[in-house]
């Protein structure tokens, strides 16, 4: 199968080929752990979950690593105010953070470090940069020479003539050039480490650079990934620190997801339209909303509105109906859902392959559907074809995260749905009726 991917870096669509045969590494940005996740957090979740079920699917072996920043300005301020330690407030956030990605219908990655985990090593990494001439130190703070990347920008398009001038950057008098960006930062107040340069704690940057050194093995990794937003300066200055002390740009291919949108707005603190993931799936439900985000391509914004949540209610509510009903025909009919094959699953990979185009595999999902209706219907129909779909259906819920199920037929529920034919048959319809509430009562029908 050729796969493509559209990597950020090269700004257009490239053949995936991995740098150990047959085997992925895979890292994502994750979560500051200050407060409950919003809904935006869980678009890189969904989209990253999605892409390595499929690769899984298609026979790689996918290594997954996303990490949890627990240290952070704004770690310190939320653990004040909620009078607690920075490590009890991260400790809580996280396992809120890991219910959300269960409840939305995401696997937990395969790692998932943490920033403290790797302080020491981030601390050599820093001073290895400072001991090369690519940073360098300040009355206790560290910078990273940015005028020595010649490339800087290559990432995100940024021009670095026009951030030397503009106000985006921040004037600090104690850097060499604007441009430069904080490695190490000294502080008295909250979480705080001894360093070569006193004490204190790293900047943002930093940390990814020295989790996928540690973890994977080599100079680079097959695909990083991460939220548009994170472009700049995030990722432009992971890649600088890289090509420092590798020269290498830390992925094969970046990747990197579009924001979600209320009612065409893009979600926005100072909109005041942050929703929590948490309340998102209490109201509508985890798949509803998995589903909302799957049906815009990754590198599209998300349009939450109520006729989107709408519409993906409908779809949810067809394939649970469609799925039920078709486990509940074959197993009446004795077929053994084991043996079913999917056979019509090509296409529906085919759109996955094509950049993770997870609306087109959607489309291919209702055509599956479409057909499993009309066998339904049919007194007559090929109970072998209805396997097959029925599997290839099964396959398809499994690499999207579509968490749909049926009831498998046991002893008991096989001679109740036999009462329920015969006592139709014998046109015993209060009996039947009885049967037919329990069950339902039960999942089955």
């Amino acid at each position: 199968m050729n796969i493509k991917f559209y990597n950020s870096l090269s700004n257009s669509l490239e053949d995936f080929k991995t740098i150990q045969d047959k085997k992925v590494s895979m890292y994502v940005c994750g979560p500051t752990v200050y407060n409950y996740p919003h809904i935006g957090n869980m678009r890189p979740v969904v989209v990253f979950d999605t892409l390595r079920r499929f690769l899984t699917y298609v026979g790689y072996d996918v290594t997954y690593v996303s990490n949890y920043t627990d240290v952070d300005d704004k770690i310190i301020k939320a653990a004040k105010q909620e009078g607690k330690s920075e490590k009890e407030l991260t400790d809580f956030y996280i396992g809120e953070f890991e219910k959300t990605v269960k409840g939305i219908g995401s696997q937990i990655p395969t790692i998932t470090p943490r920033v403290t985990e790797y302080m020491q090593k981030i601390i050599a990494y820093i001073d290895n940069l400072v001991k090369i001439g690519a940073a360098y130190v300040r009355d206790g703070d560290v910078y990273f020479r940015v005028e020595n990347i010649k490339d800087y920008g290559a990432l995100s398009g940024i021009n670095v003539e026009d951030l030397r001038v503009g106000a985006r950057v921040e004037e600090n008098s104690q850097k060499e050039s604007p441009l430069d960006f904080a490695l190490w930062k000294k502080t008295d107040e909250g979480i705080k480490w001894d360093s070569p340069w006193g004490l204190g704690r790293p900047g943002w940057h930093t940390e990814c650079c020295v989790m996928i050194d540690s973890i994977f093995p080599g100079d680079h990794i097959d695909i990083h990934g991460g939220g548009y937003d994170l472009k700049f300066p995030h990722h432009e200055n992971e890649i600088a620190q890289a090509e420092a002390t590798h020269d290498s740009k830390i992925a094969n291919y970046w990747m990197h997801n579009a924001f979600i949108n209320f009612g065409n707005e893009k979600m926005s603190k100072s909109l005041g339209n942050v929703v929590l993931a948490k309340d998102m799936i209490a109201m509508y439900g985890g798949l509803v909303t998995r589903l909302v985000i799957l049906n815009a391509h990754y590198r599209q914004a998300v349009n939450f509105t109520d006729e989107t949540v709408k519409e993906a209610q409908q779809e949810v509510s067809r394939m649970q109906m469609a799925y039920k009903q078709a486990a509940l025909k074959l197993q009446a009919n004795k077929v053994n859902l084991d043996e079913g094959k999917p056979e019509y699953i090509g296409k529906f990979l085919e759109a996955l392959a094509n950049d993770l185009n997870t609306a087109n595999a959607l489309a291919e999902l209702y055509n599956v559907l479409k057909d499993i209706n009309q066998l339904i219907r049919n007194r007559d129909a090929d109970l072998n074809q209805l396997n097959n779909l029925f599997k290839t259906l099964t396959d398809m819920f499994y690499v999207l995260g579509l968490d749909i199920s049926y009831v498998k037929f046991d002893n008991e529920i096989s001679q109740l749905y036999e009462e329920y034919l015969k006592s139709k048959e014998n046109k015993d319809f209060a009996k039947s009726d009885e049967i037919r509430n329990l069950l339902i009562t039960k999942g089955v029908m």
